[in-house]
């Protein structure tokens, strides 16, 4: 039976102070992950810093924006070209024109050109993610890039909890998502959980997303304690039929996975979630307003 297997790398890091220290450790990464055959791999969300919007105010936060392409993306195209990968270069705070500010996954092709960007379209608002104080909601909605080693579609963090984003992405003809992620617990909780197991529910939530859609899902997290936060890291790869094939712990770690794309076609057509869709069933998903 043909196969198309491409093999991709996560990059679980600790992210320190230090942008430079945490751009290094990146593409020492990314450069181990090619040597072990990765042609994809993906870093985790705002990877420069620790997770600032644990804060809902933190000035020298904007102060480390930068234009994409720009000062990072420069240094993770030289990386792609060197290791002939696609990069997605996790996510960036990203200035932009007319005082805009977006969380922004680039990706970079294996000629170090940008290929295209993801903008965050979901930003959250929650006690130590205040998020929507710093960025904007991306407005090109879910993308899917053509690369030489499969289609693929970015998005980030929070974007992974809507299985509307993964279907559209599937729709669009995507083979795997990616999912750069910063995300873990209170350290210290000073209250009743009422929100059961965050890890459990976030990995749930995305085997979902393969198993709904015969996709495969890459997710990958950070590690370590920031600040009142504790990163589980947990990142993973799924393969279209929701069979977890590589998973870390809660340490850094290139996590690789064989993915054969020929698969998720197979599995898509064996199945038939796209082709037995009725969108005319669904209008209040875009009508409706939350309770």
């Amino acid at each position: 039976m043909k196969k198309r297997t491409v093999r991709i790398g996560l990059i679980q890091m600790q992210c320190g102070p230090d942008a430079a220290a945490n751009l290094s450790k990146a593409v020492m990464r990314v450069a181990e992950a090619a040597r072990q055959g990765a042609k994809i791999v993906c870093l985790p969300e705002l990877f420069l810093s620790p997770y600032f919007c644990q804060s809902p105010h933190d000035p020298a936060a904007f102060r480390t924006a930068e234009p994409i392409p720009g000062p990072t993306t420069r240094v993770l195209a030289g990386a792609a070209r060197r290791h002939r990968i696609v990069l997605i270069g996790g996510s960036l705070f990203e200035k932009a024109p007319r005082g805009k500010y977006y969380n922004t996954t680039p990706v970079l092709g294996p000629n170090g050109a940008l290929i295209g960007v993801h903008r965050k379209v979901h930003i959250p608002e929650d006690p130590l993610y205040h998020e929507q104080h710093y960025f904007s909601p991306g407005q090109a909605g879910i993308q899917v890039f053509k690369t030489p080693y499969g289609r693929l579609a970015p998005m980030i963090c929070y974007d992974q909890w809507f299985p509307e984003a993964a279907r559209v992405a599937a729709l669009q003809g995507a083979e795997i998502l990616f999912y750069p992620t910063a995300i873990g617990t209170i350290a210290e909780p000073v209250e009743d959980n009422i929100t059961g197991d965050w890890q459990a529910m976030w990995r749930n939530a995305q085997v979902g997303h393969a198993a709904a859609n015969n996709v495969y899902v890459a997710a990958v997290n950070r590690v370590g304690r920031e600040g009142a936060l504790r990163f589980w890291g947990g990142s993973f790869v799924a393969d279209p039929s929701s069979r977890v094939i590589a998973a870390a712990g809660a340490r850094e770690k290139v996590i690789l996975a064989d993915c054969d794309l020929e698969r998720v076609h197979r599995l898509q057509e064996a199945w038939g979630f796209l082709r037995n869709r009725r969108p005319e069933a669904y209008k209040r998903l875009t009508a409706a307003q939350a309770p």
